[in-house]
C-alpha cells in the first residue's frame, strides 16, 4: 500500500544520531555510520524525527510500504523497553495528533493487562487529542516530550484563536495564534487545525516588521514560519507543504515575505510544492517592507 513514510538522504546524513531519540517506535538505527530506516512496519510516518536532523537528510515521502501496525510495534518494540518507553511513545502519538494509533496502543495495553504509565503518574497525556481539541491550552510542564514540537490546538469552539474574543480583537495586542508549534520543521502537516484551513506561510522577519501582523495577516489562518535563507532542509519544507495540500486539504496559501531578495526563496518552495501536489490551491503573495509597510499583494 502507499502511505507516508520517512526517507533518508545518505549523502546528507552525518551519522550524528540526533534523529534516533525522536523515533520511539525503533524504526531508525545507526548502521555503518548512517541513520537507516530498518523497518517500514515500525515507521508511523508522522515525521517526529525530521525536526532533529541538523542537515536536512530526512523527509517524508509517499511510497509503497508495509502498513504501519501500532499493536505489533507495541508488542515487539515499545513494551519491551519498560514503562518509561511506553510513556514516551504514548506522548509521541498524542503530541502528533495520531488519535487512531494512540487508541490502538491503549487497547493493546488493556488487552495485555499492562498498566498505562501515564495514568499511574496522574498525567492526562493518554487522552486522545480529539477529546480535548477545544480545551484551553496547557502551559508549563506537560509530563515529558519536547514542548517545542508538541501539537497544541488553541481554537475555541467557533474556530477563532482562544484568546481572540470579540473585544480583544479590537486591540492591537490580541493574539490570533490558533496552534503550536509554528516553525515549519516542527509542525505536523496532518495536525487537526490544518485540515481545511487557510494557511499563512510567513517568513520569520515579517512578524517583527509588520506591526499589525496578527490582525492583518494571521487572523483566521493557521500558521507556518520559515526562513529560506538560514533554514536547512528545504526539501522537507516542500514535502510538508505537499502533505498539507493533498492530505490536510488546505484551502489557500498566503505567503508573506519581506522585500529583501533572499525572501523570494519562500515562493520557490511553494511553487515546487504546487508542482508535486495532486491538488491545486490558490496562492497569494504579500510583500512587507523593511519598515513594516505592505508593498504589494497579488494572487499568483
Amino acid at each position: 500500500m502507499k502511505r507516508q513514510i520517512i526517507t533518508i538522504d545518505e549523502k546528507k546524513c552525518t551519522g550524528c544520531g540526533d534523529c534516533i531519540p525522536g523515533c520511539p517506535e525503533g524504526a531508525l538505527q545507526l548502521i555503518d555510520g548512517k541513520a537507516r530506516l530498518v523497518s517500514d512496519l515500525f515507521c508511523d510516518g508522522l515525521g517526529a524525527c525530521i525536526g532533529h536532523c541538523p542537515t536536512g537528510a530526512m523527509r517524508i515521502e509517499e511510497r509503497e510500504a508495509e502498513p504501519y501496525d501500532e499493536k505489533r510495534v507495541m508488542q515487539e518494540s515499545i513494551v519491551r523497553g519498560g514503562p518509561n518507553v511506553i510513556a514516551a511513545h504514548l506522548r509521541h502519538l498524542r503530541d502528533h495528533g495520531a488519535d487512531n494509533y494512540l487508541q490502538d496502543a491503549l487497547d493493546y495495553l488493556e488487552a495485555a493487562g499492562i498498566a498505562n504509565p501515564l495514568e499511574l503518574a496522574g498525567q492526562e497525556a493518554a487522552v486522545p487529542c480529539h477529546q480535548a481539541e477545544h480545551a484551553p491550552p496547557a502551559h508549563g510542564h506537560h509530563g515529558g516530550g519536547c514542548p517545542g514540537s508538541r501539537t497544541m490546538d488553541f481554537r475555541s469552539a467557533n474556530g477563532h484563536a482562544a484568546s481572540a474574543t470579540p473585544a480583544a480583537r479590537e486591540t492591537a495586542a490580541s493574539s490570533e495564534l490558533r496552534q503550536w508549534p509554528v516553525q515549519l520543521h516542527l509542525v505536523s502537516p496532518l495536525a487537526p487545525y490544518y485540515e481545511g484551513s487557510d494557511l499563512l506561510l510567513a517568513a520569520d522577519c515579517t512578524a517583527f516588521a509588520a506591526g499589525d501582523f496578527h490582525r492583518s495577516l494571521l487572523q483566521g489562518r493557521t500558521l507556518a514560519v520559515a526562513c529560506p535563507k538560514l533554514d536547512s532542509g528545504m526539501d522537507v519544507y516542500v514535502e510538508k507543504l505537499v502533505a498539507m495540500i493533498d492530505m490536510a486539504r488546505i484551502n489557500t496559501i498566503t505567503v508573506a515575505i519581506m522585500e529583501v531578495p533572499c525572501c523570494g526563496g519562500l515562493m520557490s518552495i511553494v511553487s515546487e510544492a504546487q508542482k508535486r501536489a495532486k491538488r491545486k490551491v490558490p496562492v497569494r503573495k504579500i510583500v512587507i517592507g523593511v519598515q513594516g509597510n505592505k508593498l504589494g499583494e497579488e494572487w499568483v
